[in-house]
C-alpha cells in the first residue's frame, strides 16, 4: 500500500499488517477524519463458538472502537441458512433454525472481552441479518435488488470461478449468497449509517458487490477493507492445531490450551502475531519477533500472555503460564491442565491407553493414538507408553494421571466423583 493514511484507524491497520486491500483508501481515510465511522464484519453461525481464524476480524473491530469508530457485529442468522461458497470445494451442510440460534448465543460470548456494547455513538452493536432476510418478498427482492447484479461479473469472482474451474457443483442457493451479503451492507447502511465492511480477502468480491449496490440504490459512498488470508509460516491454516480447532469459548477449549497454542507459535510468526493479536507497540512487537535462539521462547510467552489476557483475563494467563512452568520446567502436574474425569462405570475392567488419549483430546482417533504410541510420542506420568492396549484401572487413578503427547501437549485423567 503506497497511500499513507492520516487517520488513526487506517494508520494502525497499516502498521500492524491488517490491510490487504481497500476500495478507496483516501476517501475512507477522510471519512475517519470527519466523524464516527460505523464498520461491520459478518460472522456466520456455523458452530457454537468462533475459533482463532476469526480473531483477526475481532481485533479489527476492537481497534475500530479504540480509534473512535463504531463496531457492528453482524450475526448471519439468515445467511447461515444458505452457506458462503467462498473458496469451498463443497456445499455447507444446512442447519435448522434452532441450531443457528444456539450457535449465535454461543458466539456472542467471544465478543464481550474485545468490544464495548451499548447505546453510545462509538458503542458496539450486535444485530442479526435474519431480521431483514427471513421475511423478504422474493419477487420484490428480484425486482428491487436483483436487477443491479450482473451474472457475467458474478461468475468472474475468484470464489465462484474456482469452483467452476474445478467443475465442482455450485448450487443456486450458494450463488445467491453474494447477493444477500451485498444486501446486508445496504441494510446496515440504512439502519446504522454503516460506511465500511471489513473481512478476509476471500470476501473481496462479496464486499465490492455491497459497495456497488449501496451506491446504485441510495447513491451513497461506502467502503470495503480486507485483511490478508492468514496462514502460519509453515503453511497451516490459522485456527487449527494438531488436536483440532482452537476455539475462543472456554467451554470448548480451556484457557490453558488456548495459551499453549500461542506459546507453540513458530519462531518466524511471533512478530507478525504480536502485531495482529496483541496491543503491544509495533516497535516492541518487532523487537520481540527479532529475538533468536532461546530468547524467542520468552517472546512466545509474552505473545501467549497478551492474547490470553485479552480473551480470558489476566488471571487465566498467569495460571496458564504457571501450569506450563510446572509441567515443562519442573516435570510436575499443573493444576490448570485440561482434565478428563472418568467415572468407575466408564472405566469398568480397565480402559486402554489409546482410548485415554482420544478421550482426553490428545489424539483425534484410535488409529492416531496407536500411531503416536508406536512412534514413542506417548507418555503416562512421563514414562513412555509401549503398548496401545495397556489398560488403566480405577485404582490407578487414585492420584491424577498425566498424559503427554509429543513434547508440548498434556492432559490429566482423574476419577470422577
Amino acid at each position: 500500500m503506497t497511500y499513507h493514511p492520516k487517520s488513526e484507524f487506517l494508520r494502525v491497520m497499516t502498521e500492524r499488517g491488517f490491510v490487504a486491500d481497500c476500495t478507496d483508501y483516501q476517501a475512507l481515510d477522510e471519512a475517519f477524519l470527519v466523524g464516527v465511522v460505523p464498520g461491520y464484519i459478518g460472522f456466520d453461525a456455523t458452530a457454537t463458538s468462533l475459533h482463532v481464524g476469526s480473531l483477526i476480524q475481532i481485533m479489527m473491530l476492537r481497534w475500530l472502537q479504540k480509534c473512535g469508530g463504531k463496531p457492528i457485529v453482524l450475526m448471519g442468522g439468515g445467511t447461515t441458512k444458505v452457506g458462503d461458497p467462498s473458496f469451498r470445494a463443497d456445499e455447507r451442510p444446512l442447519l435448522t433454525n434452532a441450531q443457528i440460534d444456539d450457535n449465535i448465543a454461543g458466539i456472542k460470548r467471544a465478543f464481550e472481552p474485545y468490544v464495548r456494547f451499548g447505546e453510545g455513538p462509538t458503542d458496539a452493536v450486535m444485530t442479526n441479518n435474519a431480521l431483514w432476510l427471513d421475511d423478504l418478498n422474493y419477487l420484490g427482492f428480484l425486482r428491487d435488488i436483483g436487477r443491479h447484479f450482473s451474472i457475467n461479473r458474478m461468475l468472474s469472482f475468484d470464489s465462484v470461478k474456482s469452483r467452476l474451474d474445478r467443475e465442482q457443483s455450485l448450487s443456486f442457493l450458494e450463488f445467491n449468497y453474494m447477493i444477500l451479503q451485498a444486501y446486508d451492507f445496504l441494510e446496515l447502511h440504512r439502519r446504522y449509517g454503516c460506511l465500511m465492511q471489513m473481512g478476509g480477502s476471500d470476501q473481496w468480491g462479496n464486499i465490492v458487490n455491497g459497495v456497488d449496490l449501496t451506491r446504485r440504490v441510495v447513491d451513497h459512498e461506502v467502503f470495503g477493507l480486507t485483511t490478508p488470508l492468514l496462514t502460519t509460516s509453515d503453511g497451516k491454516k490459522m485456527g487449527k492445531s494438531a488436536s483440532g480447532a482452537v476455539w475462543l469459548n472456554a467451554d470448548l477449549l480451556s484457557p490453558y490450551e488456548f495459551w499453549q497454542f500461542w506459546r507453540n507459535t513458530t519462531d518466524a510468526d511471533v512478530g507478525k502475531f504480536l502485531k495482529l493479536y496483541s496491543e503491544l507497540p509495533v516497535d516492541e512487537c518487532n523487537r520481540l519477533g527479532a529475538l533468536a535462539g532461546a530468547e524467542i521462547n520468552l517472546a512466545k510467552i509474552v505473545l501467549a500472555n497478551e492474547v490470553t489476557t485479552l480473551l480470558h483475563g489476566a488471571e487465566a494467563a498467569i495460571a496458564a503460564e504457571s501450569t506450563a512452568f510446572e509441567v515443562f520446567q519442573k516435570g510436575g502436574v499443573g493444576d490448570d491442565l485440561p482434565t478428563l474425569a472418568l467415572s468407575p462405570a466408564e472405566i469398568g475392567d480397565g480402559i486402554t491407553v489409546a482410548q485415554l488419549f482420544v478421550r482426553a483430546g490428545l489424539a483425534a482417533t484410535g488409529k492416531d493414538a496407536k500411531r503416536l504410541i508406536l512412534d514413542g510420542g506417548a507418555r503416562l506420568n512421563d514414562e513412555i507408553v509401549l503398548d496401545a492396549g495397556q489398560r488403566v484401572g480405577a485404582g490407578e487413578l487414585a492420584e491424577p494421571l498425566k498424559l503427554t503427547a509429543g513434547k508440548k501437549r498434556h492432559a490429566l485423567v482423574v476419577l470422577a466423583g
